[in-house]
């Protein structure tokens, strides 16, 4: 059966950090994929490593090549893939585990020909979260190049790792990596890629750790006339992209943003400061848990387990809408008890404290998310309260959904049907003996 993705990683004397990018990608919450490992003539350990990782899983292929570039083992891996999608890694970077679902999600659910992802910028110990398109809707060619064109010479869009593109497309106009071009080669296949691309979709997740350690044309011993003749290159193809996908009119009015590139681009290389604006120190940007905790025995130990896997799934969805992990997982308790109640039975319910319920319901109200209305009558013994969703919150609880899928399919990975069924008659007959003393 063919893999529905097929994870392309060029290696090159990478065996410092060959090993965290590969076991980032095995130990991914989707599985079905294969993994093309291409050793480009390496003169370090890397080979080996490779081989040992396909020894171990099958998923794993590896090809060894004389050294040749990184555009050359791309093609290779591009020559052997099967998959549906096609996702890439840089081998010194690595992914979060859900960017290959969050990824195939996205390109599934809005039938959309390339997916565009959000990334965390790696520098030393510090950590910040680099995106650049806003909108939550499916974008033409014409609105993506619009975009593009905003920020030229910007990663998000140049490179390959955080997309995910669709086979079909790549092979019925036999798109390549150029070897000639050692500056811009992945930008050069992204703007080929969307000239026959029809619709896109931007994933404000972010899902790829790039680490900022690759080189320059500065530092590639390349000759100053090989620089500039592979610039000019690469800007008459963006020039002829924007002329070809633009209108008259409409590319005319663009020009100079078009020009822009050439100058933005000059950049080059430059190293960004040792402390990235906005940043965060490495490995807090996600939910960290104790090895201790998962690992423990008891009551307290499995509610604090089942706990923490859900807001793992939760996160994904606080992450693309940028809510605190609190307020989305309050959310997701309205979502599954709409009643009205107290302001003390919703915090028991959402496990938040009296005032951080108050804080959260002020932010989801603020951001339209929720509307609040305090019931009071006579009958009542207490003042009671109903939430309900606006119709912003529709992609969010969306998402919700989607999380609360991921973590059930977790939870009974590898359960057969009968045990499942099983397992499901004997919750309920907990739940029953539960509300028994409670009630």
């Amino acid at each position: 059966m063919e893999p529905t993705v097929s994870i392309i990683v060029p290696v090159y004397n990478a065996e410092r950090t060959l090993r965290r990018c590969v076991d980032s990608i095995l130990t991914q919450q989707y599985t079905d994929f294969e993994l093309l490992l291409v050793d480009d003539g390496s003169s370090d350990a890397s080979g080996a490593i490779c081989d040992a990782y396909a020894a171990q899983d099958p998923r794993v292929q590896v090809l060894h090549q004389e050294n040749a570039g990184v555009s050359a083992a791309r093609n290779l891996a591009l020559d052997r893939a099967r998959g549906v999608y096609l996702q890439f890694l840089d081998s010194d970077d690595w992914i979060t585990p859900d960017a290959t679902s969050s990824l195939v999600r996205a390109a599934e659910t809005c039938h959309c020909d390339l997916v565009i992802s959000d990334f965390y910028r790696v520098v030393g110990e510090r950590v910040s979260r680099k995106g650049d398109i806003d909108d939550e809707v499916l974008l033409s060619r014409e609105e993506y190049a619009t975009h593009m064109m905003e920020n030229p010479a910007d990663f998000y869009y140049g490179v390959l790792w955080n997309k995910l593109y669709r086979r079909s497309i790549v092979e019925r106009h036999h798109l390549r990596m150029d070897p000639e071009i050692s500056w811009c080669e992945d930008f050069m296949f992204n703007l080929e890629y969307i000239y026959h691309a029809e619709t896109f979709y931007a994933l404000q997740v972010p899902i790829y750790y790039y680490v900022k350690t690759k080189g320059s044309l500065a530092n590639q011993n390349i000759s100053i006339s090989k620089t500039v003749k592979m610039k000019l290159t690469v800007f008459e193809y963006y020039h002829r992209f924007f002329k070809n996908v633009l209108d008259e009119e409409e590319y005319e009015k663009s020009r100079l943003k078009v020009y822009r590139f050439l100058l933005d681009a000059a950049g080059d290389g430059v190293v960004p400061p040792a402390v990235l604006p906005g940043s965060w120190k490495l490995g807090s940007e996600r939910i960290r848990i104790d090895p201790n905790a998962l690992n423990g025995a008891g009551i307290l130990f499995d509610a604090f387990r089942d706990r923490k896997l859900l807001e793992h799934y939760l996160e994904t969805a606080a992450l693309k809408h940028d809510l605190p992990i609190s307020d989305v997982s309050l959310l997701f308790a309205l979502r599954q008890n709409g009643s009205a109640c107290t302001r003390k039975e919703l915090a028991d319910f959402a496990d938040l404290s009296r005032s951080g319920l108050s804080l959260a319901l002020q932010r989801l109200s603020g951001r339209g998310l929720v509307k609040i209305e305090e019931l009071r009558s006579p009958e009542l013994a207490e003042k009671r309260i109903s939430i309900s969703f606006t119709p912003d919150a529709a992609p969010i609880l969306a998402d919700l959904k989607a999380a609360e899928e991921d973590y059930e399919q977790a939870r009974f990975a590898d359960f057969s049907s009968e045990e499942l069924s099983q397992y499901r008659a004997l919750s309920e007959k907990i739940r029953k003996n539960i509300q028994s003393v409670l009630q």
